[in-house]
């Protein structure tokens, strides 16, 4: 069922925050900095593939992402949904079926053997495809996923995502010079203003969490 009403984007992100606190999916250590996939430290880490064993949570979560899709890309703007490997598939289905449009996943790289294929289900030339993912970072990680569904004559010039980093000024850029916009529910800054409305946690640690947010890659630079 396509949702048709809709809280602001102010409130969405809002609630947004407060629902990835509420399961645990944000965590901050400034202390004893997680380690990215990149190598480098990070006092900041975000699970939204836990959104996934809350029901009322997805759900909630999966009407605000399409709404916020066709309110900002159009209604009849889509042909068919992509999820990328792994944590979008769940998502893309469920933004699918909002949106009674096919869906389809991206793999990270070709399977290997059989038809060798990156592109699973059924996806034609000249359609309009959605990227969906659970987060971006800094962006770079979409474009091979969206390139391997323009290489079949489908267009994809639009992703959306749960959660924005929005601490990489290169993101909208890299995106933008791809020819892809970017839709999201909410950010760091927004968990951030939930964490401290909440006190969810101490004074210390979400000080030391905003000085990573404001200037990540210093932060970064002083602790490799």
């Amino acid at each position: 069922m396509i949702p048709t009403s809709y809280p602001s984007p102010e409130e969405i992100a809002r609630l947004t925050a407060r629902m990835l606190l509420e399961i645990g999916a944000v965590n901050f250590r400034p202390e004893d900095p997680f380690i990215l996939a990149s190598g480098l430290p990070s006092a900041t880490y975000i699970d939204c593939r836990k959104l996934i064993s809350f029901p009322r949570i997805r759900s909630t979560l999966m009407d605000f992402l399409t709404v916020t899709v066709m309110r900002n890309a159009g209604f009849e703007a889509f042909d068919n949904i992509a999820g990328g490997e792994t944590a979008g598939i769940p998502f893309a289905a469920m933004v699918a079926e909002r949106m009674a449009l096919p869906m389809t996943y991206v793999r990270k790289k070709p399977k290997g053997y059989g038809r060798n294929a990156r592109i699973e289900g059924a996806m034609t030339e000249g359609q309009r495809v959605l990227l969906v993912e659970d987060l971006t970072t800094d962006g770079g990680s979409k474009l091979s996923f969206v390139d391997a569904i323009r290489e079949t004559g489908a267009t994809c010039g639009h992703t959306a995502v749960i959660f924005y980093y929005d601490i990489f000024p290169e993101t909208t850029k890299t995106l933008g010079d791809h020819g892809v916009q970017l839709h999201h529910l909410c950010t760091w800054w927004d968990v951030l203003a939930e964490a401290r409305a909440q006190g969810a946690f101490d004074d210390a640690t979400l000080t030391e969490v905003e000085a990573f947010l404001k200037e990540p890659r210093a932060w970064q630079d002083a602790r490799k």
